[in-house]
This record gives structure tokens, C-alpha cells and sequence, in this order.
């Protein structure tokens, strides 16, 4: 019907009156099928269970009245449609601190999301890290609010300028995988708005306009009828204006999830349709709450359907096109850290010319987990393929965990000696039944394909390396003598090193790196670039300093203590703190200043490249709360910004915003400001000793 369908520079006003003009011409039954996501089963099966075959309705739509509907796609780590660009993970990302890449990993995503159909994405992961453990720990940025924040809120405003809706998951308190369609995770008010909130609320202030339910339940309610977190919080407190829509299958249980705050079920009416307006129909439902969430989804859907586009055109020739895969190389190279190193790295091209590349994972596409964020690029350089293109193939000796034998004739071949070690999607992942198909050779009836296999991914059960792996790296070291022994980390969080880290001369982890992670391993390895990631989680000497976990939990209790202020406060020393990530580069900082600057706390910092080589310097702002009734985080990051190449000898002044929000804690159900002398310190990591530090009375 002509006049309800938007249209390019419709204002707000013009927006509000055409939604309410569909509202007021469609049934009850149009307006609850657009509660819902349609032929999604229909679509899976006709693409032999592949997923991310092609969008999926996902809200919205009314052929009748020509009203359009949502279209969606996941994407922690791309667009999973077709053969899109490949980012390292979220986790990666997190690592790199660099709010502006990850600003233009979100455009990219956008453009590559609009080129294939799709106008919602579920990129915007911020679930915290609350333990290694957890099986999707791949897909966030790490245990810290502030960086979850901020780095979520630039992904959601990067995708959303070139108007694709983007969907903050998973809401809220969802981190663990095994059992997240029944554990229920108690918490008292004061967690959760200070430590399992705050990155959802900056993400919703900072514009994002859609939220995905979580699976699980919160003090004994599922989260997607949890009207305490969609209503109370989200709307109420936070004035959320945007929709809510559920986790894919399973999200939703009840019909009264609508009056609690869920607008759309998805991907198909399995609770709701029928059953919903039935509800209605029987007065156990009010109609306003069918209308209130149509009026949720309409109105966002038109606000960026109606927005200009900002090319002129989205052509599907933009999908993995050479500025996306240089991205993906620059994310791989930021994300990189380096755990230590004692002179072996950078290589000296004139001293090695040959590497021992030992591990299978040296050799293998191994971008992470095979769940619904996996992204099938075109092609994933491996560390091998990135190393024969830097040296040559004849220069590269290769052997595996699975021949040990040939360890030593590789290693007596080659100048330095490189492992590849870590875990792939069998180790750890979205957890996946063994009756799902989720891959390209799976679908085709290839390798695994047509029978049922065994489940894939889901929680760690250990925080180790295989022990394959490990007698891999000794027998490295025990054929390498003098020669220096790099390791090369893959993994989605912490790995514990103590078994086996005396063996290394250097230990770097890269995370799952994305399709560009074999030609930025070559480049960080011979020094064409310096690492300049920092850890964005704490690794631990003993796997029992970390928080209490159970992968198979019915029932849990989730409180103020988790990751480095959880061992800051116990004085339990980790092998790498939260924030650690050495260069090949030394910096040093000076002359910190502090001021409140409205509603924020501004500090500026000198920051002076000492080191030989241009690099790139991620500087961390703490504050410790002055003394008070309350029990607080001994130190809490509070702001950070990277200096990028900065030059040897070369000194940047950088500024640093502290929202005052970060600072305040919950008390009595409202927000409180500790009045007294704050201090802020520019810390190498979370356990600095020796931080640079200002005071400051707020």
C-alpha cells in the first residue's frame, strides 16, 4: 500500500506518523507476525543446515501495507553471509585497545552486510569474562567493563553509519556456554549494575538500537521475560528506545515475555504467533503491548531505512575487497601480545633465514569457533603460507605434535625454531549438538558430513595447552640448543603457561587472527612491525585463583570479584596481569595531570618512545577510590588510548576521558560518587607497582 513504506529523508515526525498509521490499518494478526522472525527452518533445511546461507527475517514486515522487515546476520568477527571478510576475533580486538579500528572494523562489517542483504547484525558481543573457561570467551573483548564498553560502543557505531541496526548480546550475564539454556545466575543488585552492566549501558548511550536477549535466567527468570532487566533497567533506568529480540531458538518461553519487554522472537514463532494472539484475543495479553513492541521495531527499522546512505551504492564487489583485508592485517597486527621475550625476537633477517614452523596448527585455517559466528573468507593465510611468502617456502621446515621424530632433523635445518600451538573450535566454542551442520563441507555430505558426529566447542575443561603441545615445545627446546624457541599462541582467552614456558625464548599470543593473521605473524616476528597489544584478561599461575565455574551448572553465584580485581584483592600474583603486552620498543610516561572536566575526569599524560624502533603504545588509566563503607575494586581501569608510531626519541602528550559514571558505585538502588582524594595512575597493567600517579578531589 502506498504512503507506509519509508522512504529516504523522512524525518522523525513523518516516521512517527507513518508507524502509527501501520499500526492503526494492520490486524492483530499482522502486527504479532512481525514479533517474530518467519521461515528461518524453511530456509535451513533448503541450504542443508548451513548457517548464515542467506539472511533470515528477523522482525517487522508486512507485505500487504508494503511495510519492510528486519534481515539478519551474526558477525562477532565478520559478516557470516557468503565469503566476507575475516576479522580476528572479538577477543583479539579487545587486545589491540583501539577504539578507532575497531570504529572501522564496524563500517567495514556494515558495508559487507548491506552488499548481501542484511540490515541487522549481531556483531556487538560484551558479555564479560568472567572465567577463561567460558567456551565463546572468543567472542567479547575481554573482563573489563571500561574495555568492553568502549570497544562495543565503537563496533555499534561503526555498523550503524552505514545503517544497519546493530544488537547488543547477549542480555545479560551470559558467560557460560555448556549449560546457557538453563543455569541460573544469582547476583545481588550491587554486581550487577557495577561489574555485569555498565558495558551494556555506555553500548546503549553511545546509540546502539537493538538488544538480544540472553539464554539463561537471572535470579531464577529467563532473560528474555525478565522484566526486571528488558523494562525496569533497559527502559526505565537506561531509556533504551530502541527493541529487544531473542536469542536464536530457545529464547523464549512464555507469551507474558512481550509484556515484560521482549518485542521479537526469533527466528520463528514457536511460543508466540498463535499463541500470542490468543493471549491477546483471551485479555490475558493487552493489546498495547503488541502495539508498544511494533512501535519499538517500526521505528527503528525506518529511522535507518529512512537515514541517507553514505555510499551511493553497496555492491556485492565491496565484500572482502582489498581496504577490508588490509583492515583485517592491521586488526592482527594491533591484537598481537607479546607475554615475554628475552632478545629472541624480533628475528634478524640477516641471521635467520631458515624457521622450524612446528605444530599442525601451523598449517591449518584456523580462524575460530564453528558456531554462529563463524565467517567463511575466501581464503585464511596461515602461519605457514605467511612465512613462505616472507622467506621463501624452501626456507620454512615443518613437523607436527604427530612426529615427534622429525622435530629434530626440522629444527637442525633452521636457523630459529617457531610453535604453533593452542586450540581450534573441537577445544572450545560456541558448543554445538552433533546434529547441527554449520560448515560448508558438512552441508555438501564431505568430511563429517551426513552422519552424526561428535558435539563440537563449548567450555574448557582445561586451561592448558594439549598435552601433545607440550611435548612438542620440549622436544623443540631439547633439539634447539642455542637456537632461539618463539611460541605462537592461538587461542580465545587465557592459556596457562607454567608447564612449559621455561622452554620458550619468547611467547606470543595472537588469538584466532583472522584471515591476515599468517602475513601479520611473519611481519611481528621479524620486527616489520612491533607487537602493541596488551592483555585483556589476567592469566593465572594456578587455575583455582580464578572465580568458581562449572561448565555444567544448574545454579550459580555471580559477585564483585572476578579477574585482576579479584586477585588484586586475595594478593594473589599472576603470571601475566590484565593490561601486560611488551614491545619491541621501550616507552615511558610523565607529567600526569588530572581535572574534572563535567561529567568526566580528563587526565593527560607525556608519553616517550625509548626504544630503537617506531612503535605503538596503549597507555592504561587507573583510579583507586579513595577510602569509604563500601568495599571497591582496589583499582579499576577507568579510560585508555593508544599512541600509534610513535618514533624513536619522540615524545606524544595524549588525553585520556574517565566518564565520572565509571567511577560511582551502587548503593541502596542508586548511583553514589565516594567523595575524597581519587587517585589515577598510567599503569604498564593492572598490577603495576610502580605506576605513574595524580591525585585528585572529587
Amino acid at each position: 500500500m502506498a504512503g507506509l513504506s519509508p522512504e529516504k529523508g523522512m524525518d522523525e515526525a513523518a516516521i512517527e506518523a507513518t508507524v502509527e498509521r501501520v499500526l492503526a490499518q494492520a490486524t492483530l494478526a499482522e502486527k504479532v507476525g512481525m514479533m517474530s522472525g518467519q521461515g528461518f527452518f524453511a530456509a535451513l533445511e533448503a541450504d542443508g543446515r548451513l548457517w548464515g546461507a542467506r539472511p533470515y527475517r528477523a522482525g517487522g514486515g508486512i507485505e500487504r501495507l508494503g511495510v519492510p522487515a528486519f534481515w539478519f546476520t551474526d558477525g562477532p568477527r565478520g559478516v557470516v553471509r557468503g565469503q566476507s571478510t575475516c576479522f580476528p576475533c572479538t577477543m583479539a580486538r579487545g587486545a589491540s585497545f583501539d577504539v578507532d579500528l575497531e570504529r572501522r572494523i564496524g563500517e567495514a562489517m556494515a558495508i559487507e552486510a548491506r552488499a548481501q542483504g542484511c540490515n541487522l547484525s549481531g556483531a556487538v558481543c560484551v558479555n564479560l569474562l568472567r572465567h577463561p573457561a567460558w567456551g565463546r570467551a572468543q567472542e567479547t573483548y575481554g573482563e573489563d567493563p571500561a574495555l568492553l564498553g568502549a570497544m562495543g560502543s565503537a563496533l555499534g557505531q561503526g555498523l550503524q553509519a552505514h545503517n544497519v541496526t546493530a544488537t547488543v548480546k547477549h542480555f545479560a550475564l551470559n558467560s557460560i556456554e555448556n549449560a546457557r539454556f538453563r543455569v541460573n545466575v544469582e547476583i545481588d543488585d550491587r554486581a550487577l549494575h557495577e561489574v555485569y552492566l555498565p558495558h551494556f549501558r555506555e553500548v546503549i548511550e553511545a546509540g546502539v538500537l537493538s538488544v538480544m536477549s540472553a539464554y539463561n535466567k537471572v535470579n531464577g527468570e529467563y532473560c528474555g521475560q525478565n522484566r526486571y532487566l528488558l523494562t525496569d533497567i533497559l527502559r526505565g533506568e537506561w531509556g533504551f528506545k530502541g527493541f529487544v529480540h531473542s536469542d536464536w531458538v530457545l529464547g523464549v518461553y512464555k507469551t507474558y515475555g512481550a509484556a515484560a519487554g521482549l518485542d521479537v522472537e526469533n527466528p520463528e514463532p514457536l511460543v508466540w504467533g498463535e499463541k500470542l494472539v490468543a493471549a491477546v484475543e483471551a485479555g490475558h495479553v493487552e493489546p498495547a503491548v503488541i502495539d508498544t513492541a511494533c512501535r519499538r521495531i517500526l521505528s527503528t527499522l525506518y529511522r535507518m531505512l529512512a537515514a541517507e546512505d553514505p555510499l551511493e551504492a553497496y555492491p556485492e564487489t565491496l565484500v572482502a575487497c582489498a581496504a577490508h583485508v588490509a583492515l583485517a592485517r592491521e586488526a592482527a597486527e594491533k591484537s598481537a601480545v607479546l607475554l615475554e621475550n628475552d632478545g629472541a625476537l624480533p628475528f634478524d633477517r640477516g641471521r635467520v633465514r631458515k624457521v622450524a614452523l612446528l605444530g599442525r596448527l601451523a598449517q591449518m585455517p584456523n580462524t575460530g569457533d564453528h558456531g554462529s559466528s563463524r565467517v567463511r573468507a575466501r581464503h585464511v593465510v596461515t602461519p605457514y603460507e605467511g612465512l613462505a611468502a616472507c622467506l621463501g617456502a624452501d626456507a620454512i621446515e615443518a613437523a607436527g605434535e604427530d612426529d615427534l621424530e622429525a622435530v629434530g632433523p626440522a629444527v637442525a635445518a633452521a636457523d630459529a625454531v617457531v610453535v604453533v600451538a593452542g586450540l581450534t573450535a573441537e577445544e572450545e566454542g560456541e558448543f554445538i549438538p552433533g546434529d547441527m551442520t554449520l560448515t560448508p563441507e558438512e552441508a555438501a555430505g564431505g568430511p563429517g558430513g551426513g552422519a552424526r558426529r561428535a558435539p563440537r566447542g563449548g567450555d574448557r575443561a582445561d586451561l592448558g595447552l594439549p598435552a601433545r603441545q607440550v611435548a612438542l615445545i620440549r622436544a623443540a627446546r631439547r633439539a634447539a640448543g642455542e637456537k632461539p624457541v618463539v611460541v605462537v599462541l592461538v587461542a580465545g582467552s587465557a592459556l596457562l603457561v607454567e608447564d612449559w614456558r621455561a622452554e620458550a625464548n619468547a611467547i606470543l599470543q595472537t588469538f584466532y587472527s583472522g584471515e591476515q593473521g599468517g602475513h601479520a605473524l611473519a611481519r611481528l616476528l621479524f620486527g616489520e612491525v612491533s607487537p602493541s597489544g596488551r592483555l585483556p584478561f589476567t592469566v593465572a599461575t594456578d587455575p583455582a585463583h580464578y572465580p568458581f565455574f562449572d561448565r555444567e551448572s544448574e545454579r550459580i553465584r555471580y559477585d564483585l570479584w572476578h579477574g585482576y580485581p579479584k586477585f588484586l584483592r586475595e594478593g594473589k600474583e599472576p603470571r601475566y596481569p590484565f593490561g601486560h603486552g611488551l614491545s619491541y620498543a621501550r616507552f615511558s610516561c610523565r607529567a600526569l595531570r588530572a581535572r574534572l572536566a563535567g561529567e568526566a575526569v580528563e587526565a593527560t599524560v607525556a608519553v616517550r618512545n625509548d626504544g630503537g624502533m617506531t612503535a605503538s603504545h596503549v597507555v592504561l588509566l587507573f583510579a583507586e577510590a579513595p577510602p569509604g563503607a563500601l568495599e571497591r575494586w582496589p583499582r579499576k581501569l577507568v579510560g585508555f588510548t593508544r599512541v600509534e608510531g610513535l618514533e624513536p626519541g619522540a615524545t606524544r602528550i595524549v588525553r585520556l576521558l574517565a566518564p565520572l559514571q565509571r567511577l560511582r558505585h551502587r548503593e541502596r538502588g542508586r548511583w553514589a560518587l565516594t567523595p575524597g582524594a581519587w587517585r589515577f595512575l598510567v599503569a604498564r597493567d593492572a598490577a603495576d607497582p610502580e605506576a605513574l600517579a595524580t591525585t585528585l578531589l572529587l
